[in-house]
Formats: C-alpha cells, structure tokens, sequence
C-alpha cells in the first residue's frame, strides 16, 4: 500500500492554486506519465464543488485508467479524491492550501493500494520518488501561470 506526503511552498496565491488543481483535463500537459484525462461531471452542490474524472497513467503500451470522484470544500480549502473504478483497490488523497504572505503552502498526500499485487509492491519501492517528480511538475507549472 504505497503512502507518502509532499509539501510544497509556490509563490500563487490559494484561489490559483486550488483552480489549477481542479483543471484535471490540464494534466496530460506537464504530469510525468499522465496520457489522458477526461471528466464526466463537474457540479456545486452547496459549498462544495463535485467532479467525476477519468485519469489514464503509465507509459505504452502499460497504461490503465482508474475514475475519481473529486470534491472540492470551499469552506476549508480542501480537496479530497477517491477513486470509483480502475485498476485501484482504493486511493484517497488530499489537498490543502494554506496561505503564507505571498505563497500558498501545499499539502498533498496519497494513500492507494494496486489490485496487481505485484504492482502495488514494484510501486511501494519508488513511490516517493515518484510523487516528488509529480510534486516537481506541479509546481514548475503553477510558477509558470
């Protein structure tokens, strides 16, 4: 079950941040092995917004696709994916922002588990490393907005 944090301080402001995050059909763009992403739904229901998405990862000819199901707290700041169908036996991570002067600080964790169960211990060895490449992108591209 690979597991693992980054935070990041980027010099954007929260709202920026929080919008590039939900720009999910952006990913393919600048996110290591990111192939394609689509979404289904995206709803405001109340303070929240709710989005049902479609990530498709890995390298070809290896790739999958695995649904989430994004909401968006606007009270908090916060946002909180899980996964729907896929590959996954389950995935939740989350998002926090929290603004310093002239930067946001980024709080990204993930927690998920492979049906492939030798997938899921290939993934445990380089997870980290993985989600730091992940974590670089994200931050190159949200400076470069």
């Amino acid at each position: 079950m690979p597991k693992a944090s980054v935070t990041r301080l980027i010099e954007r402001d929260k709202k920026t941040l929080i919008n590039f995050v939900l720009d999910i059909e952006k990913y393919p763009e600048f996110i290591p092995f990111c192939i394609d992403s689509k979404v289904y739904e995206k709803k405001e229901v109340k303070d929240c917004i709710k989005i049902i998405a479609d990530l498709t990862i890995g390298k070809k000819p290896f790739t999958d696709t695995y649904k989430s199901d994004v909401i968006y707290d606007k009270k908090n700041d916060h946002i909180h994916v899980t996964n729907i169908d896929g590959p996954l036996n389950y995935l939740e991570n989350n998002w926090r922002f929290v603004e310093k002067d002239n930067f946001t600080e980024v709080h990204f964790d993930v927690d998920f588990e492979i049906k492939n169960k030798f997938l899921n211990i290939i993934m445990s060895k380089s997870f980290q490393y993985g989600l730091d490449k992940i974590a670089d992108a994200f931050q190159k591209r949200a400076e470069s907005l």
